[in-house]
Formats: structure tokens, C-alpha cells, sequence
């Protein structure tokens, strides 16, 4: 193991640009802030490169190297962590490793499947938020059209709580997405508040999808001519929109609510 007291050495500098998107793209390589989510990444099967360490931050497991070589562990100050991390009370473990995506054609779906869907969500926080609404609710994955941030955005990574290591994701245009559905026979069920009908009216227990769009301009006329029904989350007057991660959080729920139920019959 080496040690890097410096902030302009060559690896931190490099470090330090993968918190761009484009660069991190161009590499192919993510940061993943925290043991946690570090250890969630590696049972998912991502490849760790590196692994960034501050003894001096370090309160649990402080020989926790998440069966690494030495070669590829190496230890920094604790101003040199500060400057590469992402948290603001960070544990002293920042790891480097290359991202991997899923697809549709390789989801495996529960005999009874729910999919959240997100179109042109923008916001890191959303997302991850979103994702551990998911998780906690049981979806089988979720599908992003016409994204507009990075996936593994470190953003994403700490509002999920490094569930977006556990829960499938994808991208996919909405013209594959609406294909998928039809051929899953997954009934998709649009937000939106020209909806005929209040969620908490609509049949979400046999195989279903949750549509929603962002919060600024709503679903694209492509999936609001493509779902199979519009619903609605009634609001009072005045107010036309909830954050989009609180509105997935309401009827996703409603899922589960609905399929409780179902398993306690």
C-alpha cells in the first residue's frame, strides 16, 4: 500500500476529475463514497479498481479493504479525503470501479411484477430517492426514458443509500419501453393530472408498471397517448404537482398497500 499526502499528485488529481460526468463517462469508471455502499457495489458484481482510504476517518472495520490486493489500496489525509469525497460526514473509504448497466432483454421480472418508470427525471437526488422507494416497495427494476443524468452520479449513489447497486436499472427509449411492456403483458399506468382517475381507484394487483415524468414538464405526449391508463393523485386547488419523488413514493405504495392485501387474503 502507498500513501499520498499531496493534492497535487497525479492519481488525486485524476480522482478528483472523475466528479464530472464526461469525464467519467469518457473513463468508464464511477466513485462510490462510503463503506456501505462500496461493499452493496461489490456483491452486485462491479469491478473495484481502487480503494481510497483515511485512517484518521475510519470508526468501524478499520481493516474492512473488501478483500482487495494491496496494490490497488491506497491511503490519503485527511485533506486529501476531503477533497475527493462527496459526503459531509464521510467514514474514511472512497472506492473507484466501473459501472454496469442492465438491459431489458436480460430483467428478470417476479411472477407478479411491478416496474417504475421515469421519463426525463433530472435531478441526482430524485433518483435516488426514487430508487429506495423501489427497493423498499419490492420493484422488479426501473426504467429510465430519455435520461438526463448519470445514473451512477454520486448524487444518486448516496439519496439511494447504494441501493442503485441492487436494484436493476435501464435506459431505454419510451418506444423500446412501451414494446417491453406489451410483450411482458405488464399494464402501464400513467401519472399524470389529466388522469381519469385517482390512483388509490386503480386495480394494481396483477402485473403493472408506474409511469412518471418530471416534475417541470410532466409526461411527453408519446407515453400520454401510450399508457394504458391515466391516473392522478388528487391535490387541492392551486397545487398541480408534487416533487416526482414523492408522487412514485404515494403510489407505490398504493402498490404494495393493494398487494398486502392480497397475500393476507
Amino acid at each position: 500500500m502507498i500513501t499520498i499526502s499531496s493534492l497535487s499528485n497525479s492519481k488525486i488529481k485524476d480522482l478528483i476529475r472523475l466528479k464530472k460526468a464526461g469525464e467519467r463517462r469518457v473513463r468508464g469508471l464511477i466513485l462510490i463514497d462510503g463503506a456501505r455502499e462500496i461493499e452493496m457495489a461489490k456483491k452486485a458484481g462491479l469491478e473495484i479498481v481502487e480503494l481510497f482510504y483515511c485512517p484518521s476517518l475510519i470508526k468501524k472495520a478499520a481493516g474492512r479493504f473488501f478483500e482487495l490486493k494491496s496494490e490497488q489500496i491506497i491511503e490519503v489525509t485527511e485533506p486529501v479525503f476531503s477533497k475527493i469525497c462527496y459526503k459531509e460526514k464521510p467514514d474514511g473509504f472512497l472506492a473507484v470501479a466501473k459501472p454496469s448497466m442492465s438491459n431489458l432483454d436480460t430483467l428478470k421480472l417476479s411472477k407478479n411484477p411491478l416496474v417504475v418508470v421515469l421519463e426525463a427525471v433530472e435531478k441526482p437526488g430524485n433518483l435516488g430517492a426514487i430508487i429506495r422507494t423501489a427497493v423498499a416497495v419490492g420493484a422488479d427494476a426501473l426504467i429510465i426514458n430519455d435520461n438526463q443524468t448519470d445514473i451512477y452520479n454520486p448524487n444518486v449513489i448516496r439519496a439511494s443509500e447504494g441501493l442503485v447497486f441492487v436494484k436493476p436499472v435501464v435506459i431505454a427509449s419510451v418506444e423500446e419501453t412501451v414494446e417491453w411492456l406489451k410483450k411482458q403483458k405488464i399494464k402501464s399506468l400513467a401519472a399524470a393530472t389529466i388522469g381519469s382517475k385517482n390512483y388509490t381507484e386503480v386495480n394494481f394487483k396483477k402485473a403493472a408498471a408506474i409511469i412518471l415524468g418530471s416534475e417541470a414538464n410532466g409526461l411527453s405526449q408519446k407515453w400520454l397517448k401510450a399508457a394504458n391508463e391515466l391516473i392522478k393523485i388528487p391535490m387541492q386547488e392551486g397545487i398541480d404537482s408534487l416533487n416526482v419523488s414523492v408522487s412514485a413514493a404515494v403510489i407505490a405504495y398504493e402498490v404494495l398497500r393493494q398487494r398486502i392485501k392480497i397475500d393476507k387474503s
